[in-house]
């Protein structure tokens, strides 16, 4: 999940409690919810480099499990020496910094398991892949639960209150923009219900009910989000159910056999699913509504062949290029295409389909790739 999402969890989790366990607790939540992402050093290598270590060992089991011991000892001491400094006795206490670190860290790699990007929580022993496929990478109700709850708990003055404003509008015009683009499949009844919903909590704000209802507020928005996964793990069984027969359908009119079909979700819309199927000889991605698996009712396909003969041995060598070995190792859905490099030779366009397709201009993330392959020299 984004940044925003760890932060909004630390900070409620804060309010709801845990604020209470010592000084600078409300910190440590939020500092902690977002500590498995100092992976985030990995980007000033490059893509490849990123791709091949982000979300890995410190969103792993026993990563996150050092990250949550180590960074309260370090805060506890640091805070005892600016303070033995200073001439005055430390006010933070060792068992609060710990129990926050420990449950907020936690939920760090649990959330980033409910999107279709997934975690390799065994490393450093199996560098495995396992995806939840419950939430698109960032949620608005998600943010409009724990963000309502965390303003209403912490919009005590008027700059506060700008602040949260300023996120609000922020947040409202990037969800406009990007509900307009042509491949996201945005209903206005979503924007309808944001609206509703910011509309609401200025209501509750001027009730003032952050002051009257207290840390419950902030309980009943965690509560509500665990709700809201539960429900949606019971609509992606079904969108993978559909999803199954849909690609069974296409591979039996194409002779093909399906190995495997995932449903991942897309940006506000739970009745859209986007699919992807791999069989013997193609990987397909299309996007489907609940309640209508059929495939002419399907938008946004796209297939492509795996493959064979003398393209297969073309690939094969592109593959040994090491940044091709990482993104195919990331790659849940793997496509590729070969096409005639210039002067000579083959260029072949790797993709993970389920961000971008091979030959895509969207480079964001290194989910796809181009590699030169040189055609053989003539012998002597």
């Amino acid at each position: 999940m984004d940044n925003l999402t760890h932060s909004l969890v630390g900070l409620a989790a804060a309010k709801a409690g845990l604020g209470r366990q010592t000084p600078y607790a409300t910190f440590l939540c939020v500092a902690a919810a977002n500590l498995p992402d100092i992976d985030i050093v990995a980007v000033a290598r490059g893509p490849a480099f990123y791709l091949e270590h982000h979300r890995g060992i410190t969103h792993s089991l026993v990563g996150t499990l050092a990250l949550a011991i180590a960074f309260p000892l370090l805060f506890f001491a640091g805070e005892r020496l600016l303070a033995r400094l200073r001439g005055r006795a430390g006010r933070a206490r060792l068992k609060g910094l710990l129990v926050c670190s420990l449950l907020l860290s936690a939920s760090h790699p649990l959330l980033d398991w409910t999107n279709s990007y997934g975690v390799r929580p065994y490393l450093p022993w199996d560098g495995r892949w396992v995806y939840g496929d419950l939430l698109f990478i960032v949620d608005p109700w998600v943010w409009l639960l724990l963000g309502g709850a965390c303003f209403l708990l912490t919009a005590t003055t008027r700059l506060r209150v700008a602040a949260w404003g300023l996120l609000a509008l922020f947040i409202t015009l990037l969800f406009i923009r990007v509900s307009t683009r042509p491949d996201v499949d945005v209903p206005p009844l979503a924007l309808g219900l944001w609206g509703a919903g910011l509309a609401a909590l200025a209501a509750l704000h001027l009730r003032r009910a952050g002051e009257r209802f207290g840390g419950r507020v902030a309980l009943l928005a965690l509560a509500l989000v665990f709700s809201y996964c539960l429900g949606i793990s019971l609509v992606q069984a079904r969108a993978r159910s559909e999803s199954e027969g849909v690609a069974g359908e296409l591979a039996r009119r194409g002779g093909e056999r399906v190995l495997r079909v995932a449903a991942t979700p897309v940006l506000a819309n739970p009745l859209v699913w986007r699919s992807l199927s791999e069989t013997d000889r193609s990987t397909t991605r299309f996007d489907m509504r609940l309640g209508r698996p059929t495939p002419e009712a399907l938008t946004g396909v796209v297939r492509f062949e795996k493959p064979a003969g003398a393209e297969a041995e073309i690939v094969a060598r592109a593959a040994s290029d090491a940044h091709a070995r990482v993104l195919l190792d990331f790659a849940r859905f793997p496509a590729v295409r070969v096409r005639a490099g210039q002067g000579g030779g083959w260029r072949v366009e790797f993709a993970d389909l389920r961000y971008t397709e091979p030959g895509s201009r969207a480079r964001v993330g290194g989910f796809a790739l181009d590699v030169p392959v040189e055609a053989p020299r003539p012998g002597p």
